[in-house]
């Protein structure tokens, strides 16, 4: 199955009992089990959240059917997804380039190891 990858980029108040919230609400367990389930059901077969200083990076990887504005939608719908959102809002806050209520910010992959040629 072919699959897509995505990253994006969010930060963190730049609070270390915020930061230290926020990594505890991630722990294994600890995003709420039906947020677990609006994930798994749109089609993201992977998703991992990395952190360093105040910046997230997630790394998101879907079928080829994943439409990231529909799942918005969808979220915006779904009390439990709401509830989540709002708990994060505490802690996180937009890149200073992110569009008015944008969170996470998709980057533009502009390298690729396998697109360079062999050396000899």
């Amino acid at each position: 199955m072919t699959r897509t990858r995505h990253v994006l980029l969010l930060d963190l108040q730049d609070d270390p009992a915020a930061i230290a919230a926020y990594r505890h609400w991630h722990r294994p367990g600890g995003p709420p089990a039906a947020v677990s389930r609006a994930i798994r059901a749109e089609g993201i077969t992977a998703l991992e959240i990395w952190h360093v200083g105040d910046r997230l990076v997630m790394l998101m990887e879907t079928t080829p059917e994943f439409d990231l504005a529909a799942k918005a939608v969808r979220d915006s719908a779904d009390p439990d997804v709401q509830a989540w959102e709002t708990l994060m809002d505490r802690f996180q806050r937009p890149l200073p380039f992110a569009r008015d209520g944008q969170k996470w910010v998709e980057a533009e992959r502009i390298y690729a190891l396998a697109d360079q040629p062999s050396c000899p």
